[in-house]
């Protein structure tokens, strides 16, 4: 299977994060994109396909800020990586806010997701790797792996949080509709729920989102991705949360999965973008199912036996030392079979 990335994304280093009410160090280290290389081989380079791709889901002045919000920063006499500390909670306008404080607060909903002055870089790098691995899908290749870093699933049109500041998943599925290689159908098998995602294409009557993630009842995002969830207005019926609980294993996985497949089936689907986190692991740091490696292969079996050309972008897994070998399992031929291209 083709692995596409671009070394720009490992610049992207943030020293800390607000994790559970305290300082930590950052878990989204370029560490987890050096494991993954060494595991699945050589990769393709990154294309640019320029801004066009990233504009058609994110606000114009979010990306924007994402380009100036470190400049600033430092411009405001601090030092470090820009974080915001206050966030709009209702009546979030469109506002001329100047200070880098109130902007940082406008466009994140989190205090995890620090912007450095390779940020912006990382992130741009991460959604051209992903677009790459949808040319290779669309040139006729059946699956694609894009190692993209940062992460994209919780980053919405117009705010970041959760490690995201582009949603590379989304960017693949808009781009891949104006392909015309639609019905394009989501599906998330990360550990937290993608709200990002789901935010950009609630309303969106011609893209499907399915989620199969922690129960936000008790786990990050929280405020998104409970079962009662289905889209909004025109995209009412397009949107499809399976939460689970914690300390899931294959054996309670599998059914929500079951779900999950049929849903994408029954949709027509001609094109499939797979937001994969291997925070499902049962050794992952911060998450808590209980999948075992060879879970991850059986998953993409369970895939692959859908027979729809998939886009696969890399989302979460912080159990460093095991990712490489985690991502392999997921990415193995023998689970993908001659589908694989």
């Amino acid at each position: 299977m083709i692995t596409t990335f671009d070394p720009r994304q490992l610049a992207h280093a943030p020293k800390l994060e607000l994790h559970n009410g305290g300082w930590t160090d950052y878990n989204e280290t370029p560490a987890r994109a050096a494991t993954i290389l060494s595991a699945v081989g050589p990769t393709s380079a990154a294309r640019d396909h320029g801004m066009a791709p990233l504009a058609a889901v994110h606000d114009a002045a979010y990306l924007d800020f994402l380009q100036v919000a470190h400049r600033d920063w430092i411009a405001a006499g601090r030092e470090g990586d820009a974080i915001g500390y206050t966030w709009p909670v209702v009546r979030r306008r469109n506002l001329d806010l100047t200070r880098i404080d109130a902007r940082l607060g406008r466009y994140s909903y989190d205090g995890g997701t620090p912007i450095t002055a390779d940020s912006w870089s990382a992130a741009y790098w991460s959604a051209q790797t992903a677009l790459t691995a949808l040319d290779a899908v669309a040139d006729g290749q059946r699956a694609a792996f894009a190692l993209c870093r940062p992460p994209g699933h919780h980053a919405g049109a117009d705010y970041l949080g959760g490690y995201c500041h582009l949603n590379n998943a989304a960017i693949v599925a808009a781009e891949a509709r104006r392909q015309g290689l639609g019905p394009v159908a989501i599906l998330d098998v990360d550990y937290h729920h993608g709200n990002g995602t789901q935010d950009i294409f609630a309303e969106d009557a011609d893209m499907l989102f399915v989620s199969i993630h922690a129960d936000p009842a008790t786990d990050y995002p929280f405020y998104w991705g409970h079962a009662d969830e289905t889209g909004i207005g025109a995209g009412v019926g397009t949107t499809l949360n399976l939460p689970l609980p914690r300390g899931t294993d294959w054996a309670g996985y599998q059914p929500a999965l079951d779900r999950a497949l049929a849903a994408i089936a029954a949709y027509g689907t001609r094109l499939l973008v797979v937001s994969f986190g291997a925070d499902t692991y049962a050794g992952d740091p911060i998450s808590h199912f209980a999948l075992q490696r060879d879970d991850f292969t059986r998953l993409a079996a369970r895939l692959a036996a859908l027979d729809v050309p998939s886009v696969i972008v890399m989302e979460g897994g912080y159990a460093t030392a095991e990712l490489g070998d985690n991502v392999a399992a997921f990415l193995d031929a023998s689970a993908w079979g001659s589908a694989a291209g």
